[in-house]
């Protein structure tokens, strides 16, 4: 899934900001899905991940270009509850009127 990042660039130097909410339900999505035998396809994926990142508070954070994001490990444990309850309610919300073509 691509990601839409802001790229600034100060003093000559390129900096990122990032909303790593995203980064965190992104990495929880697939095992969730997979653990409520949840439909797969682009569409239905899509639709679970901007609902569950809608009912999340963004988490933004400003990093060099090129910098190791060690903070994602972190905010994923300190999340984790939120994020799966997001994700298991878009799952639950999406199952129930589905856009993909059967």
């Amino acid at each position: 899934m691509r990601q839409h990042r802001k790229r600034i660039v100060l003093n000559e130097e390129e900096i990122q900001i990032r909303n790593y909410m995203e980064d965190c339900v992104l990495d929880l999505l697939e095992s969730i899905l997979d653990s409520l035998n949840a439909c797969k396809c682009d569409n239905c994926v899509h639709d679970v991940y901007a609902l569950a990142l809608n009912n999340l508070p963004p988490k933004y954070v400003v990093s060099k270009r090129g910098e190791v994001y060690t903070k994602l490990s972190a905010l994923i444990q300190q999340f984790e509850v939120d994020i799966t309850s997001a994700i298991t309610n878009g799952s639950v919300i999406v199952s129930k009127a589905p856009r993909h073509d059967d």
